[in-house]
């Protein structure tokens, strides 16, 4: 038990060190180099605010997992869920900051339309890394195709209340808790949360498509690694409701937040 806790501990000190400094790095550039492009953004409030708290979060949640003495195939499906869901919402940033269209079927009827939106590409990328990081971690094809779910799901998650400062945070560091004493996955999205959430909080930076989508699929493997296909399939009744009541659960977080 003392080996398991001392592994998490250092797994979330990496994350967070690692998660800070390159955030910190960012931020000390130029102002004329930080202001180009995806690099700012006005929030809800009509401030502006830097996206460099996306890619602290990647490399973060990636340096995390990558210290845990996990087996290689565990650790190759967490690297590829952080770095894939980071991925594609990086190029969601990029490309798809000025797309009025949200939602799975918005972007889905441009792809039946011929157009491959930036959100096409984000739910088609980080569901098929998702896939196949859930066939590393699991045996049995059912139970590989519901830890895809989990993992592609929980990247959805996140992202769904990523709507006002600090509510990603605090939705990784709730869900994340009760998997520490476990496989110590879930120290890593919440290391880098940790070093990051109080800019966040103070609408200094955000986390972006390419943060909330790398920590939520970072959560999902934690969450999917050793659960039984019960427990897999009761995850993945959750997050399907998630998705279905999406707009709903949105709003929800906007009315809580700004009581």
């Amino acid at each position: 038990m003392g080996a398991a806790f001392s592994r998490t501990m250092v797994s979330g000190a990496v994350a967070a060190a690692v998660a800070g400094g390159v955030h910190r790095a960012l931020r000390s550039r130029p102002r004329a180099q930080r202001q180009r492009t995806w690099r700012q953004r006005t929030n809800y409030a009509g401030r502006t605010v830097d996206l460099y708290a996306g890619p602290a979060a990647v490399l973060g949640a990636a340096a995390g997992t990558a210290v845990l003495p996990l087996p290689a195939r565990t650790r190759c499906a967490a690297l590829l869920a952080v770095l894939a869901a980071g991925g594609c919402g990086a190029y969601d940033d990029l490309v798809g900051a000025d797309d009025p269209r949200r939602g799975f079927r918005a972007h889905l009827g441009a792809l039946r339309d011929g157009e491959v939106t930036s959100g096409a590409v984000k739910l088609l990328g980080i569901g098929g890394a998702g896939l196949v990081a859930g066939a590393l971690v699991e045996e049995r094809p059912v139970d590989r195709v519901l830890a895809g779910v989990v993992i592609a799901g929980t990247a959805h998650l996140v992202n769904l209340v990523d709507v006002r400062p600090g509510a990603a945070a605090a939705t990784v560091l709730a869900l994340g808790a009760p998997g520490l004493p476990g496989a110590g996955l879930a120290a890593a999205p919440m290391g880098a949360v940790a070093a990051l959430v109080a800019d966040d909080l103070g609408e200094r930076t955000m986390f972006g498509d390419t943060g909330v989508h790398a920590l939520g699929a970072a959560l999902g493997v934690a969450i999917a690694v050793g659960r039984g296909r019960a427990g897999l399939v009761a995850h993945v009744a959750g997050l399907v409701a998630a998705a279905a009541y999406g707009d709903r659960i949105s709003r929800a977080v906007r009315v809580l937040s700004d009581r």
